[in-house]
């Protein structure tokens, strides 16, 4: 079965950075895309930045210029590198792997990691 564990979450002030890292277990080559999700108290869970197995990458536009997604395949590990933090993006960040090939179909979530931006 597919584990997915995020980290780096944390308390940080307007401007800061932080940098969440998801790590699967095995190899990240069995998915067909990674992503992170975030989910702020009332409002719905949203795509914040995916990473697709070519090396091909998307950002919501409330992101961009400011995130930035990468993967690390032989540490079976995405990360998301998140400056010039905003309060807005306050929220529970999920680490989400869309599989491929014995695991197409399937998608597998992470339990979230809490960012929280505020002076």
């Amino acid at each position: 079965q597919v584990q997915l564990v995020e980290s780096g979450g944390g308390l940080v002030q307007p401007g800061g950075s932080l940098r969440l890292s998801c790590v699967a277990s095995g190899s990240i080559f069995r998915f067909v895309a990674m992503g992170w999700y975030r989910q702020a108290p009332g409002k719905q869970r949203e795509l914040v930045a995916a990473i697709i197995r070519g090396g091909s990458t998307n950002y919501a536009d409330s992101v961009k210029g400011r995130f930035t997604i990468s993967r690390d395949n032989a540490k079976n590990t995405v990360s998301l590198h998140m400056n010039s933090l905003k309060p807005e993006d306050t929220a529970v960040y999920y680490c989400k792997a869309q599989g491929a090939a014995e695991l197409v179909g399937q998608d597998f979530w992470g339990r979230g990691t809490q960012v929280t931006v505020s002076s």
